[in-house]
């Protein structure tokens, strides 16, 4: 599943961050940010009608992210791992 998808507040662990066709440097930067592999992250509070922005914790860091970066982010569930 990917990280626009998630339930509230629940942890999950990063699995893969995808590049999008023509733009992939937004994979580095969410890498940058702390989008890695292995990395525990919840999702904290979604905008307006559930659309994003996300408030977004990934290791002790917080980011606001747009949804279509959210979708970016394949993620797992902390109680299948």
């Amino acid at each position: 599943m990917n990280l626009d998808e998630v339930v509230l507040g629940n942890l999950y662990r990063v699995s893969r961050v995808h590049s999008p066709k023509g733009a992939p440097q937004i994979k580095g930067q969410l890498e940058d940010i702390g989008f890695l592999p292995g990395e525990q992250v919840a999702v904290l509070r979604k905008g307006l009608l559930g659309k994003g922005p996300y408030m977004v914790r990934v290791g002790a860091s917080t980011f606001a992210l747009r949804e279509s970066e959210a979708r970016m982010i394949s993620v797992e569930s902390l109680a299948h791992v």
